[in-house]
């Protein structure tokens, strides 16, 4: 009885926990809603309880321990109320990462878009694990992609902008990916997408429906965008100015310690640096091949095949002819007689179709039956019934009539058996090689999908089984520059990096020719290397980044000497360290776009004013550069000039930009934005794997 009672406490509370989600959600009580969505938990609390009280409460003691039993059930209230105060947007928030308006992005849609993102750029980049896409921030712009899009939906549609079915229905029936083989928009290969990105036809529409919306709002704010011409002359002008100057770089290597740092530095340089670190996922393959030397035993024609072969197609070895025609198609048989009579009395075939306003077609060479397959039976008789040179007598197909000439006959010698038997022969080896090989690729398939092991197949059909080194996603050999999975690999690489680990798959890499076995094997995740195997690299990285560090402090004492009235030569010198001269620089902006890709010094010049000295940190703690501008050529430029209206084009994309942004950070605020930063956290420990 005791037992009993525990368990209805404990079902009680869970009830409980339930009516006060539905409380908080429907902004009201309605204990029928909140019982119907639990109904297994209503019906069993429903039955124990019943047959407990009516037994117990008989009992002497039945009326202190109801009372008790009725403290229990308030407790349980009050214990379920407290537990789900941390409310977010006034419900509790523990599945959604923000609220925009009144739509609420939910952390499985976070999820799912971070995903989608890092298959985009997995296009440009195989190798990018999640974790490393994580610690680039990229979850934080997926989110604010995302929270732009629901606002500009939720903005469009409080004042009146709809995106209806028809449209978004143009839109999926545009999009080249669910086409078919015939180039048709195609169902079946839209739900197949859709499926294989982990979508649905509603995820899908919802977020075409918010693009075109977007361009709905946006497009209007950003187009047509411009300034005026004076403005675009004041920035076109700069494309044509001088800059003179000077850059000298303070190497980290030339202050960097000599010396090994203690374990506590080296420990908290790894902690903060763990991102530099990460190594990208690895997998090692095993598989197996067959092609046509598994079956070679069984595709051999025997003389029987042959022969019924030869008796079944003997028409195609049996003698006849093939001619070539020169052919004029007329609607009217009168017009055909008329053209046949003509040449039949002399005149020119040619002659007669340039009058009639038409070109002679030419045919063949060509068999009756082929002909009678192109044209009709009635057509075929009658142009191999006349002899050559002559003009058949005209005959109809669903064309027209035709006025056929004879312009040429070759003659085709039959074949005996013995002599139709080795072209035979080849055609059934390689029908019966196919048959055999799709057999037997089936049969694998059927196997593997029944949870049979690679190996014992492999053993079965006295296969070798191949196991690759450690591979990352875009088949290079981790660890080993140069060196690549086997070329056999290549088609299935991707496959391969989203398959379970030991679950082998059949793969067609040569199509009727070469079928792949293959097995991920091992999988290592993605991770940050351990510090005590890549101990070297991080000493080496913590001295440059302590020599970064005292080359900062010396860039400082530089610039305080220039300011003071020293020349950048000299307050070089000054250090007494052996650092390389200074390097002095007149450059055009328009050389500097010749240029191409523009080193950060260069530009950090083209940006400063005249007279003034600045530090730039170099890539990778290289150490600092010391940029100085000593003077400024001011360019012009005339209307005319191509670059002025390419400026202007230029400025107005600009602009317009801006004010698409503008326009967008105002539909977030007239709706209101709240993030749910530890759904937001969990999210993000979720994708990278954190514990």
């Amino acid at each position: 009885m005791a037992a009993q009672l525990v368990r209805s406490v404990s079902q009680v509370k869970t009830l409980a926990r339930l009516l006060r989600q539905h409380l908080r959600r429907d902004k009201g009580f309605r204990p029928l809603t909140a019982v119907h969505s639990c109904p297994h938990i209503f019906s069993e609390l429903h039955l124990d309880m019943l047959t407990f009280f009516r037994s117990f409460f008989k009992s002497k003691v039945g009326v202190v321990v109801t009372l008790a039993f009725l403290a229990l059930i308030a407790l349980a209230f009050a214990s379920s109320d407290v537990a789900n105060t941390g409310t977010f947007g006034g419900v509790a928030g523990g599945d959604r990462v923000a609220l925009v308006g009144d739509s609420k992005i939910g952390s499985a849609d976070l999820v799912r878009s971070a995903n989608s993102a890092l298959e985009q750029v997995r296009q440009d980049n195989p190798t990018i694990s999640m974790p490393a896409f994580i610690e680039q921030g990229a979850l934080n712009d997926v989110l604010d992609q995302m929270i732009d899009r629901f606002a500009i939906g939720g903005f469009g549609e409080k004042y009146g902008m709809r995106a209806g079915d028809n449209l978004i229905n143009s839109e999926i029936i545009a999009i080249p990916a669910f086409r078919g083989t015939d180039g048709n928009f195609s169902e079946e290969t839209y739900r197949q997408v859709i499926s294989s990105r982990g979508l649905t036809d509603s995820m899908v529409r919802q977020d075409l429906g918010a693009g075109l919306l977007a361009k709905q709002v946006l497009v209007p704010a950003s187009f047509g965008a411009t300034i005026p011409d004076k403005l675009v002359s004041r920035y076109a002008a700069l494309l044509k100015e001088t800059r003179k100057g000077a850059i000298a770089i303070i190497p980290s290597g030339a202050f960097a310690p000599s010396g090994n740092p203690t374990d506590p530095q080296l420990q908290s340089y790894y902690t903060a640096h763990r991102s530099d670190y990460i190594r990208p996922e690895r997998r090692v393959i095993r598989y197996t091949s067959f092609g046509e030397q598994a079956v070679a035993t069984s595709v051999e024609p025997t003389a029987q095949e042959v022969a019924a072969r030869y008796q079944r197609e003997r028409a195609q070895y049996a003698s006849g002819e093939k001619r070539r025609f020169s052919q004029l198609i007329v609607p009217t048989r009168q017009a055909a007689k008329s053209i046949a009579d003509r040449v039949k009395a002399g005149g020119s075939f040619e002659t007669a179709a340039n009058e009639a306003g038409l070109a002679l077609a030419k045919l063949g060479p060509i068999t009756t039956e082929a002909m009678s397959a192109q044209t009709s039976q009635a057509v075929s008789q009658a142009a191999f019934a006349a002899s050559q040179g002559s003009i058949a007598e005209p005959a109809r197909s669903g064309l027209g009539w035709h006025v056929i000439r004879v312009d040429g006959i070759e003659k085709i010698a039959g074949k005996t058996l013995a002599q139709a038997t080795a072209e035979i022969t080849t055609a059934l080896r390689e029908e019966k090689r196919r048959s055999a090989l799709s057999d037997l690729s089936a049969s694998v398939e059927e196997r593997l999908d029944s949870g049979e092991a690679l190996g014992d197949i492999a053993r079965e059909l006295k296969l070798t089984i191949e196991t690759t080194q450690p591979l990352v996603a875009n088949g290079q050999v981790y660890g080993a520059q140069g060196q690549t999975a086997p070329e056999v690999l290549n088609p299935i690489l991707k496959t391969a990096f989203q398959m379970e680990e030991g679950e082998p798959q059949l793969a067609e890499v040569e199509p009727g020719k070469t079928f792949l076995i293959f097995e991920v094997s091992n999988v290592t995740s993605s991770a940050a290397a351990p510090l005590k195997e890549i101990r070297d690299d991080v000493i080496f990285a913590w001295r440059r980044a302590q020599g970064s560090e005292s080359a900062r402090q010396a860039a400082d004492r530089i610039l305080k000497r220039v300011s003071g009235g020293s020349t950048l030569a000299a307050a070089l010198a000054a250090e007494k360290r052996p650092l390389p001269p200074v390097d002095s620089i007149n450059f055009s902006r328009d050389q500097l776009a010749a240029a191409g890709r523009v080193p950060p010094p260069l530009a950090l010049m083209f940006s400063m004013a005249k007279g003034t000295t600045k530090k730039l940190a170099a890539p990778q703690d290289g150490g600092w550069f010391i940029v100085a501008l000593d003077n400024i050529t001011p360019g012009s430029i005339a209307a005319a000039d191509p670059a002025f209206q390419q400026a202007k084009r230029e400025l107005g994309q600009a602009i317009g930009r801006e004010y698409a942004d503008g326009l967008r950070v105002a539909m977030r605020e007239e709706l209101g934005v709240e993030r749910n930063e530890t759904a937001i956290s969990a999210v993000r420990k979720q994708l990278s794997g954190e514990r």
